[in-house]
């Protein structure tokens, strides 16, 4: 457990110490910005790498059973992460690094719904799995993921804002970090249209498959009825 925790520690402190606080200026302008991002794209897929072989490895300590009922509304929860990474990957992100140009007519799709949609996801399944394993190791594992991706959005809003104000102004009126905090004060509204359906329904479909045989053949654990 210890090496798993170690682990969860590089992971956090790759994301949150370096790329998260005032450390990475410096750091990136000695190195130069375009090598900084490949160098700590690297180090995040060995920190990666290192936190998912050290929690296969680690040994399973319970530390609670989540009951029948709640296993069925984490799935739902897991549903609705699915459905903000599809609608993530098939929009254009004005908050994404090296997209300083808004899309034709920002926000759109999903990011109406929220400016992180990505991040929303990554927190929702983590947070989802981290009650529904109940193990010493899923704690560290999943609430590693959970930490640096809620930790991540108002670091990425504040990296936005210093590097493009005036992109930032035009965003931060019409979106919130919170998923529909924005269209439910009035600040913008969900257009249908503007929504990859199609994506949508991938996603729905990738969910069904996982929840009826293929997270039981991949992982071996059944998402409603356990290992």
């Amino acid at each position: 457990m210890a090496i798993l925790a170690l682990a969860a520690v590089v992971w956090v402190g790759v994301h949150v110490g370096v790329s998260g606080t005032q450390l990475r200026r410096p750091v990136a302008a000695a190195m130069g910005e375009r090598a900084f991002r490949a160098v700590f794209a690297a180090f995040s897929v060995a920190a990666l790498a290192f936190l998912i072989v050290a929690f296969i490895r680690a040994p399973v300590r319970v530390l609670w059973v989540a009951p029948s009922a709640l296993q069925y509304a984490l799935a739902v929860v897991v549903l609705a992460a699915f459905l903000l990474f599809a609608g993530a990957v098939t929009v254009n992100n004005p908050t994404m690094v090296g997209n300083d140009n808004p899309p034709p007519e920002a926000p759109r799709g999903m990011i109406r719904v929220t400016r992180h949609p990505m991040l929303w996801s990554i927190v929702l399944w983590a947070a989802a799995h981290l009650i529904g394993v109940g193990t010493e190791a899923g704690v560290l594992f999943f609430g590693a993921l959970l930490a640096t991706s809620a930790w991540g959005m108002p670091s990425i809003d504040g990296k936005l804002a210093a590097r493009n104000p005036a992109l930032w102004a035009v965003l931060a009126p019409r979106t919130s970090i919170l998923p529909f905090g924005a269209i439910l004060r009035g600040r913008n509204r969900l257009v249908p249209s503007e929504i990859n359906w199609f994506g949508q329904f991938v996603a729905v479909l990738v969910w069904a498959t996982l929840l009826a045989h293929g997270h039981l053949w991949l992982f071996g654990v059944s998402p409603l009825r356990g290992p």
